[in-house]
C-alpha cells in the first residue's frame, strides 16, 4: 500500500505563488516566501521522503478567504517543490503535480498531500 501524508500549512497570500521576482540585476526572493518555504520543508522532512517510492504525486488544495484571494494552485507548486527539494534532497523532476479542491473560509490554509508511487 502506498504511503500518503497531508501537511497543513498557513496560506500567507499570493507572495508564495512565485518563488522569486526578477529585477534589474538579478532575482529576489521575498523574505516571507523564504521563511514559509523553510517551515514547509521542515514539516515535510519529518516524512523521510528518501524512503518513498518515486515519483511522488503531490496534490495542493486550499481554503481561502474568498474567490479574490484564491491563487492559481499550480503557481504555488513552484515554491512548494523548491521547498521539498531543499529540505529533503528529492529532485523536483520526481514530482507530479495535481490541483486539488478549493473552499472558502478562514483561516486560509494549504493542504499538501504527498503520495508515493505504487
Amino acid at each position: 500500500m502506498a504511503r500518503e501524508a497531508v501537511v497543513e500549512i498557513e496560506y500567507i497570500g499570493k507572495v508564495i505563488t512565485k518563488n522569486h521576482y526578477k529585477y534589474k540585476g538579478g532575482i529576489y526572493t521575498k523574505p516571507e516566501a523564504t521563511a514559509w518555504g523553510a517551515e514547509l520543508g521542515w514539516a515535510i522532512k519529518e516524512l523521510h521522503l528518501d524512503e518513498w517510492k518515486l515519483p511522488l504525486k503531490i496534490t495542493v488544495s486550499g481554503r481561502f478567504k474568498d474567490k479574490r484571494s484564491e491563487p492559481d494552485l499550480q503557481n504555488t507548486f513552484e515554491l512548494i517543490s523548491d521547498s521539498i527539494e531543499d529540505a529533503c534532497g528529492v529532485n523536483d523532476k520526481h514530482y507530479r503535480f495535481h490541483s486539488g479542491t478549493v473552499e472558502y473560509g478562514v483561516p486560509p490554509v494549504l493542504w499538501i498531500t504527498l503520495r508515493e508511487s505504487e
